[in-house]
């Protein structure tokens, strides 16, 4: 088992599958009333090199939903490769908290990190990946098949920016062995290295890959997905510049009806309405976006439990000479 989920393509299709099925058995559990006491009595460290929404909260909420509790540390809380490395950070967490979640700014910190702590160390965003978001993108995919067609039957185009949510849909419809397709620019598509993993991908699970600036690639999509035009935060385009580059890259009325009968849209959030897509869209009957944002939260929860399921386990026997032992100490010792 691998300890870490750093990157989804570490992992076989069938245990991709399983993560996406007990997240989905979780929420179906949840939404009955039963909140099951999964992370009981546990602590997630959630480091954060960039402010966060989705995932913050989702995180948050996942812990408390399933018994346990979240550690906010936040950019400049911890000395997180500061006046303390990286590993000995790791090294440090690794006896404080019972699973680590890192959304960092280089992917080469999350390795790092994951390789000095003895917890599992979860993936929350790097400029390589999302595979938190990757989670949360197929479950919203497989409570939404179109009639009639399996996984492997979908086509699911990406618009735009090869962003690193671009990176990881492919990532992760490839290994599931469903139809790809990048539809951005020349010069911010996917690169020869992601591309190469596609392939590869495919060559295992027999879907298909397509990285191209042919609008007609666009045709019978069952899913449209976009991000926002060339990044967040630092990496920013100026508006003037990135509405130039990626003008015919819109996702509107126009580009939805190229996709097949029923098609979905797709969106990670946040979006800059008006540029990567319009309200039209994002508003209308065909959006999934609000859906896709809750399981974020239903990804959480079921990637949590997925990579701590192989805690110790103590006997009934055991939790009660552990508690008469600590019991006689504190009446021997303590009180009066």
């Amino acid at each position: 088992m691998v300890k870490d989920f750093i990157d989804t393509n570490e992992f076989t299709r069938e245990q991709l599958v399983d993560m996406i099925e007990l997240s989905l058995a979780i929420k179906r559990a949840i939404r009955s009333g039963y909140y099951p006491p999964l992370m009981q009595d546990m602590t997630l460290g959630m480091i954060f090199q960039q402010s966060s929404t989705r995932t913050r909260v989702s995180f948050e909420t996942a812990m408390s939903q399933m018994g346990g509790h979240a550690q906010y540390l936040g950019p400049g809380m911890i000395q997180l490769g500061g006046h303390e490395t990286i590993g000995d950070t790791g090294k440090v967490l690794s006896r404080l908290v019972d699973v680590v979640m890192a959304r960092v700014i280089e992917h080469r910190t999350i390795v790092e990190l994951a390789q000095s702590c003895t917890v599992p160390v979860l993936n929350g965003m790097s400029d390589y990946n999302h595979p938190t978001q990757e989670i949360g993108d197929l479950c919203t995919i497989f409570e939404h098949l179109p009639q009639g067609k399996r996984l492997k039957d979908v086509k699911v185009v990406f618009v735009g920016d090869g962003t690193q949510v671009c990176a990881s849909l492919g990532f992760i419809t490839t290994k599931l062995g469903m139809h790809f397709v990048h539809y951005g620019p020349a010069g911010h598509q996917l690169t020869e290295k992601h591309q190469t993993i596609l392939e590869r991908n495919c060559q295992l699970s027999g879907g298909s890959w397509l990285v191209t600036d042919d609008r007609s690639a666009v045709r019978d999509a069952d899913f449209i997905y976009t991000d926002v035009w060339y990044g967040l935060y630092e990496n920013e385009m100026p508006k003037e510049e990135r509405v130039q580059v990626f003008h015919d890259y819109q996702v509107n009325r126009e580009l939805m009806a190229l996709g097949a009968i029923g098609c979905k849209f797709l969106h990670c959030l946040p979006a800059t309405r008006g540029e990567d897509v319009t309200d039209e869209v994002a508003d209308s009957a065909s959006s999934l976006c609000w859906e896709q944002a809750g399981n974020r939260l239903t990804a959480m929860r079921g990637l949590l439990v997925y990579f701590t399921r192989c805690r110790p386990e103590h006997t009934e026997l055991e939790i009660a000479a552990a508690r008469d032992t600590l019991e006689r100490f504190l009446q021997d010792r303590i009180y009066c």
